[in-house]
């Protein structure tokens, strides 16, 4: 487990909120030295542990149905990574809420990730560049809104000439093929925040393409939201 010592949380600095008994008792276990410490470390990390538990046993059928050996694996990462964060995140703890709600949200959030992961384990990630264009043909068949194939089409042409190669490839795992950012950040050895970068770039420059051609930028962007 995790060996992460923190300053004060500010829920326990001069002039903050008194917090309940129970979050007090947990900020002076975590913030103090010696055996106190450590038992109180382990038993967050069983908390967290039970809270990653409950969260990929709810989403054992999105994840492709793991055997609960693989939950318990599963879970028991996602509660080492939360007991990090939340360790290393304790000065930031303002006493808004108790600090088990507060430390339960790192448990989910880390066995949402591990779920995701899980659930496109093994699956290719398609990043093919013409992706939107063939969206646009479909939308383009009989019957179909003109004005909105019209839209499409623009678009389309936008991502094709305008995105550099890396830019189309994210653009279109994240808002045509639903990739988890994470996952996709995981497969391409990149982080979230470079993906993020790398999709605000090119939403800034299918803008000022689509302005410069005519068509509602709004409108059109709307279509490609994470």
């Amino acid at each position: 487990m995790a060996d992460v010592t923190a300053p004060p949380p500010a829920a326990s600095r001069p002039g903050a909120a008194r917090p309940d008994a129970d979050t007090a008792a947990w900020l002076d276990a975590l913030t103090a030295a010696g055996p106190g410490r450590d038992d109180a470390v382990a038993r967050l990390h069983e908390l967290l542990l039970r809270g990653a538990r409950f969260e990929l046993a709810r989403r054992r059928r999105a994840t492709g149905a793991p055997t609960f050996d693989e939950i318990d694996d599963l879970a028991t990462q996602a509660a080492d990574d939360a007991l990090v964060a939340v360790l290393a995140k304790l000065s930031t703890f303002r006493g808004d809420s108790r600090f088990t709600t507060w430390a339960y949200k790192f448990a989910m959030l880390e066995a949402s990730v591990k779920a995701r992961r899980r659930a496109w384990d093994g699956r290719e990630i398609p990043l093919e560049d013409d992706a939107w264009r063939r969206l646009s043909d479909r939308r383009a068949s009989p019957g179909a809104d003109a004005e909105m194939a019209d839209l499409l089409g623009a678009v389309g042409r936008a991502i094709a000439e305008t995105l550099t190669p890396h830019q189309r490839a994210v653009l279109v795992a994240l808002t045509l093929n639903g990739v988890p950012i994470d996952v996709l950040a995981e497969r391409l050895s990149t982080t979230r925040g470079a993906l993020y970068k790398t999709l605000h770039d090119a939403r800034a420059k299918l803008r000022t393409r689509l302005a410069a051609d005519g068509h509602p930028i709004d409108q059109a962007l709307d279509r490609s939201a994470p």
